[in-house]
């Protein structure tokens, strides 16, 4: 894969470019907008991605790899159930492999496992990069843990609701006060974002929270870490991982993430969502059974409203659970940050 200097992203979004499947393209053009030459849609052609998924401004939507000047890698920008690459997409696959372009892939059916891809690929010389091949095999020891290391923890009602966003913006507002913070990625997009981390949800059962551990032993040099959170304890995909992700990482203490207006699980609708106390009192009640650990925080993803509803939703959250509550790209990270600060008096006198 071309190096991040020299990488000139075409992103993949054929027939999906909206922000809940297209999450890894909206994030990746939100945090690595200087490496995104277009995104690869025909159903959109002639849009930018502003108008289709808020960010990017004026980076054009197009039909054909042709008209994606200067890309060298192919970029999967879609995380959808499942992570299965759709058949349609596999023509343009293996017409970049076959012009030499890089693919760097995310999904759970690896590109490197198709055959004709792989052909192509060392015919060609590009490079597969399938985000979430891993080889973890280490279990969690809770041995040589830095305590004084913040390690922060997004967690959520449901999937999809900005725990990566969320760790990032944190992350990102905690450097600019100075902090030495690090984002922890847990999940294919914060991966393609930050350039490390584990994908979590990938990791076989036995090693999930080891493979978390050994991520907060690799960077517990910083003054705070903040953990991407996956799922949701109470999702009934997802489960699993969540708990496995919130046990490794032993957070001192978490952020509660969640969508307004949403009221069922994400591609379950049948299935209707736990209300914030309930899994506040869960999350919770699970982290402390590894070591102490509370909600100190609610980030509230309002895309869905507009600013007056938005800031009803607000004052209503911080009525109701009596914690800080914001949406922090609406808002900023303040309030968030201050509830963070707090928890460790010799880091906030800094």
């Amino acid at each position: 894969m071309s190096d991040s200097a020299t990488r000139r992203l075409v992103i993949l979004t054929e027939g999906h470019t909206e922000p809940i499947t297209g999450k890894t393209a909206s994030c990746v053009i939100r945090y690595r907008p200087e490496e995104v030459v277009a995104l690869l849609d025909s159903t959109q052609a002639g849009r930018t991605t502003q108008e289709l998924l808020g960010v990017g401004g004026a980076t054009p939507v197009v039909a054909t790899l042709d008209e994606a000047q200067g890309a060298n890698t192919l970029m999967i920008g879609i995380a959808p159930s499942g992570g299965r690459i759709p058949p349609s997409w596999k023509a343009i696959i293996l017409e970049s492999l076959n012009r030499g372009m890089d693919v760097v892939s995310g999904l759970h059916e690896f590109i490197s496992s198709t055959p004709e891809f792989a052909a192509a690929a060392e015919k060609s010389g590009a490079k597969i990069v399938d985000v979430r091949k891993n080889n973890e095999r280490d279990v969690a020891r809770r041995l040589n843990i830095r305590e004084e290391c913040l390690r922060i923890h997004t967690v959520g009602q449901d999937c999809c609701v900005g725990k990566m966003l969320v760790a990032v913006e944190l992350a990102n507002a905690m450097k600019a006060r100075g902090y030495a913070a690090k984002f922890v990625a847990t999940g294919q997009t914060g991966i393609l974002v930050e350039g490390d981390g584990v994908p979590i949800d990938c990791v076989v059962s036995d090693f999930v929270n080891g493979a978390i551990e050994k991520q907060v032993l690799a960077h517990q040099h910083h003054d705070m870490l903040f953990i991407e959170g996956q799922g949701s304890l109470a999702h009934p995909k997802y489960s699993a991982v969540t708990l496995g992700l919130l046990h490794g990482c032993a957070p001192h203490g978490m952020i509660m993430c969640y969508e307004a207006g949403r009221t069922a699980i994400h591609s379950m609708e049948y299935v209707g969502l736990k209300p914030l106390p309930v899994l506040i009192e869960a999350y919770e009640m699970m982290a402390n059974l590894i070591s102490p650990s509370k909600v100190i925080g609610i980030a509230i993803n309002s895309r869905c409203l507009n600013d007056q509803q938005a800031a009803e939703e607000r004052e209503r959250v911080r009525s109701e659970l009596g914690l800080p509550a914001c949406d922090v790209l609406r808002d900023g990270t303040d309030e968030l940050v201050q509830a963070i600060l707090s928890m460790r008096p010799e880091l906030a006198g800094r």
